[in-house]
């Protein structure tokens, strides 16, 4: 598959092959597999979100989401404002104050969670840094604090192993932002107080819309903590001293897009006719396996994340050795351009490289007839 051309220069061939879905963005995310407008419930639109049908689509969105998920019926299910990151904002916003502060970094979004904890709410949070690729020590977090983390950093594809390292008898509550993590791996949810995620990841849905998931201790919370300080409309979640249900029974705070709810739906009874999350964390898994192989047979190709314990199985972070921004740019220029891989760049924020998302709704055969176009992108910069 190469020719040699110039001083010892070699020149992969273009591959005959394109990948029949190029989707690897990490955000919006791949639809489901035989996904089209034309084949979403539209009944639901050009009515009332509080009509008998509009409450009635949105409480089966937030039912399927717990059938898929096995999540116990302990923990509440909320539709909110402002994707992952109202969610997420929503819960430090109504909950923190009442405990010291931790706050895990090793990626964009936890460092957001930092300054919002520090520099918003001016709650002093301790924090607990590390490199992207890397996770922080989680044996040096308190659980006599509340405790932020992201479960898999999106930016830097490093995540925590599982949730052996959360106390079992912890006294603070644990905020995992779960954004990429929901539906791509078995989480304990008797460790997790609060979680939040949105359908533009592992479900290939819209974004805009955000999931707040509550466990028992972090409604026990929110009925007997008042914040210090003045909390929007769309983040208030109590109503004279108690939880307000509605909101876990598909009242929402504010109007949804019913066509996102819609387009979330048919990816929720994508899932469930696969087998339910086990059979979309295989899949997952399936795929970051074929992209591994990919890299493990080319020497110029590595993985921001070294320690496969702690390597996402969506978004996968690559290096390409010697790369700058300029030739990551420049390298999915060449792909997007070809039709052969569209968004793979790394994130803004992250070091020079590749992100290939590798969630459920992604074929693993296009992982695999991806690699020779990235043999292809390589050699046609490296041999100019």
């Amino acid at each position: 598959m190469t020719d040699t051309v110039g001083a010892g220069a070699v020149l992969a061939k273009k591959p005959a092959t394109l990948p029949a879905r190029p989707y690897f963005s990490s955000g919006p995310c791949a639809k489901p597999p035989g996904w089209s407008a034309a084949q979403l419930s539209i009944e639901s639109l050009g009515r009332s979100h509080r009509s008998k049908i509009g409450k009635a689509r949105l409480q089966y969105c937030i039912d399927l989401m717990r059938e898929l998920l096995k999540l116990p019926d302990t923990h509440r299910i909320g539709i909110v404002p402002g994707s992952d990151t109202g969610a997420f904002e929503m819960a430090m916003w109504t909950m923190l104050g009442a405990r010291p502060v931790t706050a895990l970094a090793w990626e964009s979004f936890g460092e957001g969670w930092v300054t919002d904890a520090a520099k918003q709410l001016k709650l002093d949070p301790v924090i607990l840094r590390a490199d992207y690729g890397q996770i922080p020590d989680l044996t040096a977090v308190d659980w006599s604090h509340d405790v932020l983390f992201t479960w898999n950093g999106t930016t830097s594809g490093a995540r925590v192993p599982n949730g052996d390292w959360i106390a079992a008898d912890r006294e603070g509550l644990s905020f995992a932002d779960a954004t990429s993590a929901v539906f791509a791996y078995d989480l304990p949810w008797d460790k997790i107080d609060v979680a939040t995620f949105s359908w533009q990841k592992v479900l290939g849905g819209e974004g805009a819309h955000g999931v707040l998931i509550l466990g028992p201790r972090a409604v026990e919370r929110l009925e007997t903590y008042i914040p210090a300080w003045p909390l929007p409309k769309v983040f208030r979640l109590v109503s004279k001293g108690k939880l307000a249900e509605g909101v876990f029974k598909g009242e929402t705070i504010n109007t949804p897009s019913m066509l996102a709810v819609e387009d979330a739906i048919f990816a929720l009874e994508w899932g469930k006719s696969l087998g339910g999350a086990d059979a979309m964390i295989a899949r997952s898994n399936a795929n970051a396996a074929a992209l591994d192989a990919i890299v493990q047979a080319r020497p110029w190709l590595g993985h921001l994340a070294p320690d496969p314990a702690t390597r996402s199985t969506t978004s996968v972070c690559l290096t390409i050795e010697g790369a700058d921004e300029a030739f990551i740019k420049a390298f999915a220029g060449l792909l997007e351009k070809e039709g052969a891989a569209f968004d793979i760049a790394g994130y803004r924020d992250a070091p020079p490289g590749l992100r290939i998302w590798c969630g459920a709704t992604v074929e693993t055969a296009d992982i695999e007839a991806l690699g020779p176009w990235l043999d292809w992108a390589y050699s046609e910069l490296t041999s100019r």
